[in-house]
């Protein structure tokens, strides 16, 4: 058994640094945001999407999609345009 664990540690570093930043997000709206946001890039990544292209495609055709059919946008049902 390897002696280290650096594979863990590397997979868990992003969320700890993150947390002593997400204490102050702001205020309790902005740090919803900021919640929202890490979940849709998070999701993104769970469904073997790009995050910046998801995001990015996502914004660009929010304005026009219709409401009834915003469920196509979410990660597991995205398909890029």
């Amino acid at each position: 058994m390897p002696i280290d664990n650096n594979q863990v540690e590397n997979q868990i570093r992003p969320w700890a640094l993150g947390r002593s930043n997400w204490l102050f997000a702001g205020s309790l709206r902005s740090g919803k945001r900021a919640a929202a946001i890490m979940s849709l890039i998070q999701s993104a990544r769970t469904n073997g999407h790009d995050p910046y292209a998801y995001l990015k495609d996502v914004l660009t055709r929010l304005p026009t999609q219709r409401a009834s059919r915003i469920g196509q946008l979410l990660p597991h049902q995205w398909a890029p345009a």
